[in-house]
């Protein structure tokens, strides 16, 4: 074992239940599946044993719904014990033995109810603890429930919870004092105007949760655990408006001072743990926090609540940093660490930590990508630089009896996975890249503080290189006589892509670059900067530079700035957009470059000409392939490749995932 982490692998207890290290993996809905009566499908039974298998002490998994009459849900929106218990029962009491072999625990979370934070596509009815509007669509009203209504979701959340111990599973988490779902809204004066024994003061808005763990406890027995999920501070500056760290703003939905008081009256009650956490669906990127925010951004709030808390205070978001995670532990902070996206991105995070092989953890990027933007396109959750997460019955990759010689053209993100993958198949790679370092594109996108993540995806993917001995050659432009010369029995061509250039007068001039060269160095963007393209590209260097203290406009000849090119996940955009404001980021839509001259941007916005006074020019209005390699072999021999952006322009995610598929598969 690595002796400086030893700490981090010492048992914790929840009650009376040990777990085997500080390690749980916090709960997420988006890599799970179930059948349309409710019940774990086969992948998600994998899926978890898969995360058990890489060393974490406890698994949370996600929401179970726990009844379907009050607030009716699309069916199969996610597991639900009451719908048809005994075969409910089959599939995932197998699934906890399978992880107790491994000697993890494993609580399942039961939710009490979407309330006003409910997709309108994933519900019928819309119902919160007073009148008011749905979170997503201000059309959309929400009625007030009823006193046996409510009465009615706690019963069916304590029937749940009897059937998870008959399930096996160690305990259960309820869902959720936390961002903003229904169980939230009840405990908020800001959502909660009830006159009955479930509002009024703090401690009747706090019922419902009481209410619950006094009835588990009353049929699961005083010894079987119950941990909630709880927001010390809501984050709420308006209704569907969030407020940023170092933000000064009043809070309108839970402060600190008032989750001191929740705190005390719900580990009075009987709660056994506390999973803690902050945010609201109002203040989204707190609860789901995109690369933007510092690591470990919940330990200051954490360390509030550790004051006055009997019980054990459990934290996830952005702690895959296990030095400040040793230290959290160390000051007396936490009681455990948890690892959501980063067991998506490496299940045997937990493993190869105690086994010092730390360069060997697979980064999460904080992208929310594969784990969330795939489930908007209506694809199974996953993770955008593992295409094995929530894909394990589906997709592997296995050793080829036959040798092979392989050629990969680029050392960008396609390239990179394609040699890691035909290493791992047994396959002899060389693998060419024109410039001095591996990485790509996301060698100017990782310069920014807060792309930390993507240069460690570039060290990750250099040393599997280095053990799977692949032959690497930089300062090296591949050529259709190079390739052909090695006579290869397969070629990925991961040339990736070009900035593309625009034709307007000016452009040729020393003030101009593009977004690369700013990034990188190579040119400097003086006091006043005016960036041409907003969207992702774009708006994180007018970030990066804003928050270096760059006077920064960004001109973006849509009507919106980030909506050219891939989808991006709500919270990251919504955090990206904000950040933006606060940073005082001037915003020109609808509006196009006309000229550039040696001080000046000259626009046209609405047949309006404008003059913006700038010291540089960046251009960042998207990418276009360089897939001249790729048309050059096409014809000539069999068995060659076109990945990444040479394919299509896209993001990490498709060039991983073209890359992986592929390379596993020929």
């Amino acid at each position: 074992m690595e002796k400086k982490y030893e700490k981090l692998f010492e048992p914790f207890m929840i009650g009376k239940l040990k777990i085997k290290n500080k390690f749980f993996m916090a709960p997420m809905l988006t890599p799970v599946g179930c059948t349309p009566d409710g019940v774990f499908t086969q992948e998600s039974v994998e899926y978890f044993v898969r995360r058990a298998k890489g060393g974490i002490g406890l698994i949370i998994t996600g929401a179970n719904l726990v009844e379907n009459e009050v607030e009716k849900h699309a069916p199969g929106l996610a597991p639900t014990p009451t719908v048809n218990p005994h075969a409910y029962v089959k599939v995932a009491g197998e699934m906890t033995e399978r992880i107790h072999s491994f000697g993890t625990k494993i609580f399942l979370q039961l939710t009490a109810g979407f309330g006003r934070s409910a997709v309108p596509a994933f519900v019928e009815n819309f119902v919160a603890p007073s009148t008011v509007s749905n979170r997503w669509d201000p059309n959309i009203t929400c009625r007030e429930l009823k006193t046996e209504e409510v009465e009615s979701i706690a019963k069916q959340i304590i029937t749940s919870a009897a059937i998870a111990k008959q399930c096996g599973f160690d305990g259960v988490e309820i869902h959720a004092v936390h961002e903003g779902y229904l169980l939230d809204c009840f405990t908020m004066a800001l959502f909660n105007q009830r006159t009955d024994k479930y509002g009024g003061d703090l401690r009747g808005r706090l019922n419902f949760p009481i209410e619950i763990v006094q009835g588990i406890k009353a049929v699961c027995g005083k010894d079987f655990p119950v941990v909630l999920r709880f927001s010390i501070k809501s984050y709420i500056k308006a209704i569907r408006q969030g407020g940023l760290p170092g933000e000064n703003f009043k809070e309108l939905g839970r402060d600190v001072g008032e989750a001191l008081e929740a705190v005390q009256i719900l580990q009075d009650a009987g709660y056994d743990a506390f999973d803690a956490d902050a945010g609201s669906y109002d203040s989204w990127y707190w609860a789901h926090p995109p690369m933007y925010f510092k690591k470990g951004m919940y330990l200051p709030l954490a360390s509030e609540i550790k004051k006055v808390s009997k019980v054990p205070v459990m934290v996830a978001g952005r702690m895959d940093n296990p030095d400040m995670s040793l230290n959290a532990l160390n000051e007396g902070i936490i009681d455990a660490v948890g690892l959501g996206r980063p067991v998506l991105t490496d299940a045997d995070y937990p493993n190869k930590l105690r086994k010092g092989q730390i360069q060997d953890i697979r980064p999460c990027l904080g992208c929310h990508d594969g784990c969330f933007t795939r489930l908007l396109e209506g694809k199974r959750g996953s993770c955008a630089v593992n295409p094995e997460c929530g894909r394990e019955l589906t997709v592997s990759i296995d050793k080829d009896p036959i040798e092979k010689k392989v050629v990969v053209v680029g050392g960008g993100p396609a390239g990179l996975e394609a040699a890691r993958v035909s290493a791992i198949r047994g396959y002899d790679v060389v693998l060419f890249e024109a410039s001095d370092k591996l990485g790509g594109n996301l060698v100017p996108g990782g310069v920014p503080d807060f792309k930390e993540d993507d240069r460690m995806l570039v060290k990750w993917y250099e040393n599997q290189l280095k053990l799977l001995k692949v032959k690497v050659k930089l300062n090296s432009k591949a050529t259709k006589e190079t390739v052909l010369g090695l006579k290869p029995d397969l070629v990925y061509i991961a040339t990736g892509s070009k900035p593309i250039k625009m034709d307007i007068p000016g452009i040729n001039g020393n003030n101009v670059a593009d977004a690369c060269e700013i990034l990188l160095g190579k040119k400097a963007p003086g006091r006043k900067c005016t960036i041409v393209g907003g969207g992702l590209v774009g708006s994180e260097t007018a970030l990066y530079l804003a928050q270096r203290g760059v006077e920064v406009t960004i001109v973006e000849a849509l009507p919106d700035i980030l909506k050219a090119g891939n989808m991006m996940a709500p919270m990251n955009e919504w955090m990206l957009r904000d950040l933006l404001a606060f940073n005082k980021v001037n915003i020109l839509t609808n509006t196009k470059l006309t000229k550039i001259t040696n001080t000046e941007a000259i626009v046209n916005q609405f047949d309006n000409e404008m003059k913006i006074p700038t010291d540089s020019v960046v251009i960042a209005v998207g990418y276009k392939s360089d897939n001249m390699l790729f048309e050059e072999l096409d014809n000539e021999i069999c068995g060659v490749y076109n990945l990444g952006d040479s394919r299509q322009v896209r993001n990490i995610r498709g060039a991983i995932w073209d890359a992986y598929e592929v390379a596993r598969s020929v």
